[in-house]
C-alpha cells in the first residue's frame, strides 16, 4: 500500500517545500507495514522549534498515524529537524512491525491449534 497524504502542521518552524519532501520520502517505506486495500488511514505530522533555548535539542517532530481505528504515536526532540524525523520514523515503524508481528503470530498459533486436534482425530 502506498503511504496516505501527510498531514503537516509547524509550530514555529517555516514547512518550505524540501521539508515537506524530506517528510514525505522519510515516511514512504512505512506504506509496506500498512493493511493492503486499507481505506480508514489518515496520518497528522507536526514539526516544532521549541522556542524555550537556542542550542541542544529543540526540534521536535510527532507523528500520529492512524489505521483502521488504532492509533500509532510516536515523538522526537533533536539537535537537528532531519534527526527528529528519523527517530520519530523509527519508532512508529517499531510499532507498526510489532503490531503486524502480533497479528500474525496470533494466526499461527490458531492455525497450530487447529492443526493439532485434526491430528488427535486421526489417531
Amino acid at each position: 500500500m502506498t503511504f496516505p497524504t501527510i498531514n503537516t502542521r509547524g509550530n514555529n518552524v517555516e514547512l518550505t517545500p524540501e521539508l515537506t519532501a524530506l517528510l514525505e520520502q522519510k515516511l514512504a517505506p512505512l506504506g509496506k507495514f500498512l493493511p493492503a486495500g486499507e481505506t480508514d488511514v489518515s496520518c497528522n505530522v507536526e514539526l516544532e522549534k521549541v522556542a524555550e533555548h537556542q542550542s541542544g535539542k529543540i526540534h521536535r517532530a510527532e507523528i500520529n498515524l492512524r489505521v483502521a481505528g488504532t492509533l500509532y504515536r510516536a515523538e522526537a526532540t533533536e539537535e537537528q529537524m532531519e534527526r527528529a524525523i528519523d527517530v520519530m520514523r523509527d519508532e512508529v515503524k517499531r510499532e507498526l512491525r510489532r503490531d503486524t508481528t502480533k497479528q500474525q503470530s496470533l494466526l499461527r498459533r490458531g492455525g497450530q491449534k487447529i492443526k493439532a486436534l485434526l491430528r488427535f482425530g486421526n489417531e
